[in-house]
């Protein structure tokens, strides 16, 4: 009998994941990870956003898992990685916004917390895989029997965006039950089963943040561990004339139209967040479109890049519709898009995630955008 490890949050899709493998005959255990979280605050002062737990992984969230797993008469452990989540996904969060970019902490907890810390717990438990609640298929490809990732079935709830990173080994070793099911069916499942978290509301939000309030956590994170602070500079034209005052990187984001603080005759957008003058640069909304861009830190689901250029259907934010371009990996590991048309908002920082194959929905890697 295979043992798979289920990645528990206390939500219906790692729940109704682990009851599934269960009744398929998998030897199932259950683990939490308990991850960093903002030290309380009273929230009382300069009207500050009272600070939770992490979402992932609050009191209320283990009680359910915990529930859960008795239910599904399986074990459950709760494994601490608090530091090792602060100092990848948090510092690395907080870095990003201060030098003008604009991260998604969940590509990196998916590569390196997830699939790495955790798949390292779960072979060291005798599991063969690590399973979770993700939307998205993984098969073999018949032709080369390397594994695929592709887009899951319900395009609504599809998560391959922020799954690209994954490698060929860390493939071999995963379970997403949910690929081919949509999030009705999978509730209609949990409440089949009796499951006490059949009808439990899904975040939206990033989990160790406050209300989604990053620009408040970036100003309370750099406070309380003495870091730098987001610094005031200038708002410039493209020409390079100063329009304004900023209150920080931070606290922009490209294609930002409203909070500028300066008058023109048409309205501004900002058009990029610029670390080295430490300056947001403001233009018109047509400025804001592009067709080419590149990315770094660009990785292949087949763990190789091809050979040349790929045409490929390109997706620049999670909820964005896929564009069709060309691909064409470049000699130093980065990568060059070329967008069949240009699209407004490419926003360093964001991955750019790449579709294509034999049936067009298999993930063929991603990059960040420079």
């Amino acid at each position: 009998m295979a043992r798979v490890v289920v990645g528990m949050s206390g939500g219906v899709d790692s729940s109704v994941a682990a009851a599934l493998l269960k009744e398929q005959g998998y030897d199932v255990v259950g683990i939490m990870l308990r991850l960093w979280a903002e030290p309380p605050t009273d929230g009382a002062e300069d009207g500050a956003v009272p600070v939770r737990e992490n979402a992932c992984c609050s009191i209320e969230s283990m009680s359910d898992a915990r529930r859960v797993a008795a239910q599904l008469a399986i074990p459950f452990y709760v494994i601490n990685v608090e530091e090792p989540f602060r100092e990848t996904i948090v510092d690395y969060f907080y870095d990003e916004y201060r030098a003008g970019r604009t991260p998604n902490p969940c590509l990196r907890c998916n590569r390196t917390i997830r699939f790495t810390l955790l798949l390292e717990r779960a072979l060291a438990l005798g599991a063969d895989y690590l399973a979770t609640g993700h939307y998205v298929r993984v098969d073999n490809d018949p032709e080369t029997g390397l594994r695929r990732l592709r887009r899951a079935s319900d395009v609504t709830k599809d998560q391959s965006y922020v799954l690209h990173v994954l490698s060929q080994y860390q493939l071999s070793h995963a379970l997403f039950p949910l690929g081919e099911l949509t999030k009705p069916e999978v509730r209609a499942m949990a409440a089949e089963r009796g499951l006490p978290v059949a009808t439990k509301a899904e975040s939206q939000e990033i989990c160790f943040v406050a209300a989604n309030d990053y620009r408040g956590f970036v100003r309370r994170y750099a406070e309380a561990r003495g870091m730098p602070a987001p610094e005031p500079g200038p708002i410039l034209d493209l020409s390079g004339r100063q329009l304004g005052a900023h209150s920080g990187l931070a606290n922009y984001t490209v294609g930002q139209r409203k909070g500028l603080g300066i008058a023109a005759r048409e309205p501004l957008h900002v058009l990029q967040l610029d670390g080295a003058r430490n300056a947001v640069i403001v233009g018109p909304a047509a400025a804001l479109e592009r067709e080419c861009f590149t990315v770094q830190q660009t990785t292949w689901t087949r763990d190789t890049p091809p050979d040349g250029s790929v045409r490929v259907e390109v997706k620049v934010r999670y909820k964005a519709q896929p564009v069709r371009g060309l691909v064409t990996p470049l000699p130093d590991g980065r990568a060059e898009v070329t967008l069949e048309q240009p699209i407004r908002a490419v926003t360093p920082g964001q991955a750019a995630v790449f579709y294509g194959g034999a049936a067009g929905d298999e993930v063929l890697g991603g990059g960040l955008i420079e």
